[in-house]
């Protein structure tokens, strides 16, 4: 199978379902945006400190494999059976997060993203599934997009901020906190 088709170079790319729309569209934009998220959660996923929650962090890149496919099929038109959320998947986040912090100290200021490399990573991916969340939300006024990928999407940004607070944890590095200058 050839990756290249050349039906895109006049930029317009296809929706499941056929429609031909401008590369530089909201629904593009959208999906694009939420691959680009996957991909940073792949990069969180390798960091040695997330050895142990790999399994969660796969669930979580397939859900989103899942959430791409839905913002990337016309809603009109696309008549393909595609995989769907679960009020189960954003529950498994929430029981994530609160398993985190149990074991973190109480957060008792503004968070700023550093300390290490690695909870860095996690950080921009958070910045980048808050973007995915208001393009959906923006989408989502003009086209159908099911609220579950809101709903999705405004989980995983909490669950990445709590997963970059455990990962300083576990690192042993200090959290940066903001000082407001006064």
């Amino acid at each position: 199978m050839k990756i290249y088709t050349k039906t895109g170079d006049k930029g317009l790319t296809s929706l499941i379902g056929g429609t031909r729309v401008p590369k530089s569209s909201l629904r593009i934009e959208c999906y694009g945006t939420v691959d680009e998220l996957n991909a940073h959660i792949g990069l969180v996923r390798d960091q040695d400190v997330n050895a142990a929650r790999r399994p969660l962090l796969k669930e979580i890149q397939d859900r989103l494999f899942t959430i791409g496919s839905a913002l990337a099929a016309d809603p009109e038109k696309s008549k393909m059976k595609l995989p769907d959320l679960h009020a189960a998947d954003v529950t498994l986040l929430e029981d994530e997060m609160d398993r985190m912090n149990l074991e973190l100290p109480e957060l008792r200021a503004f968070i700023l993203p550093g300390g290490h490399p690695a909870v860095s990573h996690a950080h921009v991916a958070r910045c980048v599934c808050r973007r995915a969340e208001r393009l959906a939300i923006h989408l989502g006024e003009e086209s159908f997009v099911a609220e579950l990928v809101v709903v999705y999407l405004n989980r995983l940004s909490d669950y990445l901020f709590v997963l970059s607070r455990a990962m300083a944890h576990d690192l042993g590095v200090e959290e940066v906190t903001w000082q407001a200058r006064l």
